[in-house]
């Protein structure tokens, strides 16, 4: 009888056991399975943030005034974003034209980065920008320009180098029209050439 009853004690330990591990492995499983489910829920939340609502390549956009076009905008990429605050990005680059009244090009806008904000009706160009002036045969360089459109102003707050056909200035930012027709550079320095026979 002894030994029956020490049978049954090892068997009903053994069944708890197996009782016990099973639970546990079931717990690990779900809250597993839970955590999946957490992490494709964020993966998901996470891909639809980063992905644009609207995507086009080899786009030309007009901006005009009354009637008359002002600006031409030539882009490889553009991808729209519909946040809270809705942006355009340009990330491979745009080229901006700006026309006068006879749709003759007076200036051109150039840079490797770009991003417009709507609501705010501000563009921020980066990287490697250039700006020319056909009218006065002036280019001016930078890292950074800023247009805002409500104000009808552009500008910039970093280094700029201004090419002339009398030399060479140096200023830490500028302030321009919209139209790109006036410049002022602040801080100003820089090289002059002239001409030794006009002495």
């Amino acid at each position: 009888m002894a030994a029956i009853g020490k049978m049954m004690i090892n068997s009903s330990s053994f069944l708890c056991k197996v009782f016990f591990k099973s639970i546990v492995a079931f717990i690990i499983a779900a809250m597993l399975f839970a955590c999946k489910n957490d992490m494709e829920k964020i993966s998901s939340f996470t891909i639809d943030d980063t992905l644009p609502s609207e995507s086009a390549k080899d786009i030309e956009m007009i901006y005009s005034d009354s009637g008359r076009v002002m600006i031409k905008l030539l882009t490889p990429v553009l991808n729209r974003y519909l946040t809270e605050d809705p942006y355009v990005e340009f990330p491979e680059g745009l080229h901006l034209y700006f026309y006068d009244s006879l749709m003759n090009v007076k200036s051109e806008l150039t840079a490797n980065y770009g991003i417009n904000w709507e609501n705010k009706k501000t563009m921020e160009v980066k990287d490697d920008v250039v700006i020319t002036n056909h009218e006065k045969n002036e280019v001016l360089n930078t890292e950074h320009v800023i247009w805002d459109q409500r104000i009808k102003k552009i500008y910039s707050d970093v280094f700029v180098k201004r090419t002339t056909p009398d030399g060479v200035l140096y200023g830490k930012g500028f302030d321009a029209d919209e139209s790109l027709k006036l410049w002022k550079l602040r801080n100003v320095s820089g090289e002059f050439m002239f001409d030794e026979d006009e002495k």
